[in-house]
């Protein structure tokens, strides 16, 4: 990929040397504008505004060109006067770099090293000495063939399991891995699939066709106990099916497999073996409970979305066990930290069955120091210097509880995932990571000026332990390609972190690459059992209406619910979210405050943050001054409403299909938004959306059909797209019914648990699979992380300050 990338940078650079002698006035009237905003870094929307304050003449000449051509693929400039560097994207996952001096006009193309260094002066003059301990994770990875084609990012089981088949399937003998992966599979010590009758391929070919041959002698509805002692005879053993008919369709399968081996049958073969019955799943920081926990800091769509996951999992974990003709209880553990202050809520519980399930439960681990058991809330950024001792206490608790080891561990945000890659790293067994949000991307330039958040976030722990559970675990999934590799303009989550610096830490020269076949899409869905279509008549909660309207038009005013809606019968734009910086939601007041027609046409209502409260949260503090302060510039009483969080998710759903009834609009205006489960919600409710442009939303939604992107970088824009659309409806009633339409049928095509449900169990047994059989466990880079771990995240994690009890 490096060859390919210079040489493309090569060619770049002789274009742009034509295009600097034919349009050189112009192209110093731009960069100059770019040097005169002196010694930083400019993103790309301020890149462009640069670009829009030259002469129209001078940006038609430009944009014509090679210049124009390299600009539109800007995401970041470098400005140290003379020069200016820029990052150049020509795709997603793929990434060139060159600086330019502004006076000379000399170009010169930078390797990312050479960029980094160039951007590390920016926070460090000294240059960190002669020496940086500079990332290179690409010689671990740099002999497994990946796609190269973007399309492709995300659909990483297809390529794995295509790629390693062709190696596999070469002759009989070459089988040998699968009869073997068979033969281990074992539960509790117990033989499954094939006993020790069966000693090579040859013979399990001959026991499979005498199978056959008997089963179709049988009624398809044949119980698996009338024959199942005639098979343990032959060597075969239960997880083959319940049924004659299932058990034949799995036996030939298998045989296919023998016959004509293809990646195809094989994903359907291991998608139906019995692999995965313990699950265990890391969420340590935060109030992870069932009930009076939303809207407490750290606390919101992640609790969740484990919540919806795990139900869907345990009903497909226990539907394909029965049709696998096993007797087996599975076991789901959410693992997450007990807090013996408690705050009202059962985080002080150890043990709490998860409801609308048989057998998962959030079993609580206490995090500990030398002095005992922590009693209060930490913030997520603030867990580091405790997960290491937690990792163990959870490891001796789940030895307890499920007498064995998990077959499958899966880390959520940054902390669970660090959390389950020492888990699964001692254990043994498959890992999987969920991000969520990499923090990296949410804080512009949190990385290059690490040292002023530093106090703060403890960025430095966190990008590092991202690092480590990125490049460690078995396999990744997110919940839209934009996490990944963001779009044609923006920078995915995972992308970010290919090439970075921290000053005076380390040099990260190659972390991720976007192109790794462990990154699979796996879209979470919204609980259908609380958000369904607002048609559905027969199903709606209308005894929550009385305490709906309460909440939405009651004079009072109280620390519930501030300002009051004059006119009740305007459509209502609503918006529900964390009340921090980059969900963005004082973004949205002051576009509907500054917007008069917006504001004639329809109401606003808030629901974020927690005033009935003395918050902890520092941001959450700063977001309401704010909220305070906007309110009182805009007069906006009597058209907006200002709602305290509200943790009842079952009137929530209803309050979605209420805000319909008003003909309203869902408005998530985050500035990024990982997935956007509010957004899904909405949606399944069947409530015209508008969302942030950059991250998921802007996969979920298809603009114009499904509902509609904004940039909250243009809040403006977003207000008119808002009037436009109600001045339409108002023409049109039947604009309202048709993007209502468009937004519940985009769901049930895509964001659904049991698609997702389905989709991760399949994953687990192919990756778990090609881990069984080939050198897919990479000691080699597990070695490095372990060097890593110990000299770097280790005592950067003991220099947190511990929590004040």
């Amino acid at each position: 990929m490096a060859d390919r990338m210079l040489t493309r940078s090569h060619s770049l650079r002789e274009r742009l040397d034509e295009t600097l002698s034919a349009h050189r006035n112009d192209i110093v009237a731009f960069l100059s504008r770019v040097e005169a905003k002196g010694k930083g870094i400019l993103q790309r929307h301020q890149i462009f505004a640069e670009f829009e304050a030259i002469s129209e003449e001078s940006r038609a000449k430009l944009l014509d060109g090679a210049f124009g051509e390299v600009l539109k693929s800007t995401q970041e400039a470098i400005v140290s006067p003379p020069w200016v560097a820029l990052a150049v994207r020509p795709r997603p996952g793929v990434w060139e770099h060159i600086r330019v001096n502004v006076h000379a006009l000399v170009l010169e193309q930078l390797e990312v090293a050479e960029y980094l260094h160039f951007k590390e002066e920016l926070a460090d003059g000294s240059l960190n000495g002669n020496f940086v301990l500079e990332l290179d994770f690409e010689p671990f990875t740099a002999s497994f063939p990946r796609p190269t084609l973007s399309k492709s990012i995300g659909n990483g089981v297809e390529f794995l399991n295509r790629h390693l088949s062709a190696k596999l399937f070469h002759d009989k003998e070459s089988l040998h891995p699968l009869l073997e992966f068979l033969q281990v599979h074992c539960y509790k010590g117990k033989n499954m699939m094939v006993n020790a009758r069966i000693q090579n391929v040859f013979s399990l070919q001959h026991v499979l066709r005498k199978a056959e041959e008997y089963l179709t002698s049988l009624k398809p509805e044949t119980p698996y106990s009338q024959f199942e002692h005639k098979f343990q005879e032959i060597g075969l053993e239960r997880g083959w099916g319940d049924t004659a008919e299932r058990v034949l369709e799995m036996i030939q399968l298998l045989l296919d497999l023998l016959e004509a081996p293809d990646p195809c049958t094989l994903e359907k073969f291991l998608d139906r073996v019995p692999m995965v019955f313990n699950v265990v799943i890391m969420s340590p920081h935060g109030y992870f409970a069932q009930d009076d926990v939303l809207g407490y800091p750290d606390t919101g769509g992640q609790v969740v979305y484990i919540l919806d996951q795990v139900r869907a999992l345990e009903e497909e974990m226990l539907h394909r066990i029965k049709q696998q003709g096993l007797d087996i209880t599975p076991r789901i553990l959410i693992i997450t930290r007990l807090l013996p202050d408690a705050v009202g809520t059962t985080c002080g519980q150890r043990l709490e069955k998860v409801f609308g399930t048989e057998y998962s439960h959030i079993l609580r681990v206490p995090f500990r120091n030398e002095k005992g058991v922590v009693r209060k809330w930490i913030s997520r950024f603030e867990v580091w210097p405790y997960l290491e001792r937690y990792t163990e206490d959870v490891a001796s608790e789940l030895a307890g509880e499920l007498q064995g080891k998990p077959d499958l561990i899966i880390g959520n945000y940054s902390d669970g995932n660090i959390v389950a890659s020492l888990l699964a790293h001692k254990l043994g067994v498959t890992q999987c990571t969920i991000a969520h949000a990499l923090e990296k991307t949410k804080y512009p330039e949190s990385d290059i000026y690490w040292k002023k958040f530093e106090e703060k976030y403890h960025f430095s722990c966190q990008f590092t332990a991202d690092l480590i559970a990125m490049n460690h675990t078995d396999f990744i999934i997110t919940s839209t390609f934009q996490e990944i590799a963001g779009s044609k303009d923006t920078v995915g989550q995972y992308e970010s972190h290919m090439n970075f610096t921290l000053p005076g830490l380390y040099r990260v020269v190659h972390g991720i690459d976007v192109f790794d076949p462990k990154f699979n899409i796996v879209s979470p869905g919204a609980d259908m059992s609380i958000y369904f279509a607002y048609t559905e008549q027969e199903r709606r909660l209308k005894s929550f209406h009385p305490e709906i309207e309460e909440l939405l038009f009651s004079d009072v005013e109280n620390k519930e619910h501030l300002c009051v809606l004059k006119d009740k019968k305007k459509p209502i734009i609503f918006t529900m979210a964390r009340l921090d910086r980059v969900k963005n939601l004082t973004g949205l007041v002051e576009w509907y405050g500054k917007n008069s027609k917006l504001r004639e046409l329809a109401n606003l209502v808030v629901v974020g943050g927690d005033r009935r409260k003395d918050s902890k949260d520092l941001e959450e503090q700063s977001e309401m001054k704010k909220m305070y302060d906007l309110i009182e510039k805009y007069k906006l009483n009597g058209q907006f409403r200002w709602i305290s969080s509200q943790m009842n998710r079952v009137r929530n759903g209803e309050l979605y299909r209420y805000i319909c009834d008003t003909k309203g609009v869902f408005v998530q205006p985050a500035i990024y938004e990982a997935f956007g489960l509010t957004v899904v919600e909405a949606m399944t409710c069947g409530l015209p959306t508008f969302a942030t442009c950059n991250g998921g939303p802007a996969e979920i939604i298809v603009h114009g059909k499904s509902g509609y992107h904004i940039d909250p970088y243009h809040g403006d824009q977003a207000a008119e797209l808002l009037v436009d659309f109600f001045n339409k409806c108002k023409i049109d009633q039947s604009h309202w019914d048709e993007i209502s339409k468009g937004a519940m049928q985009r769901i049930e095509e895509k964001y659904t648990w049991k698609i997702y449900s389905e989709r991760l169990l399949n994953l687990t047994a192919v990756y778990g699979f090609w881990k069984h059989v080939t050198n897919l466990d990479r000691r080699e880079s597990r070695r490095y992380l372990e060097m890593f771990y110990a000299l770097k995240y280790r005592p950067l994690a003991q220099s947190v300050p511990p929590a004040v009890e």
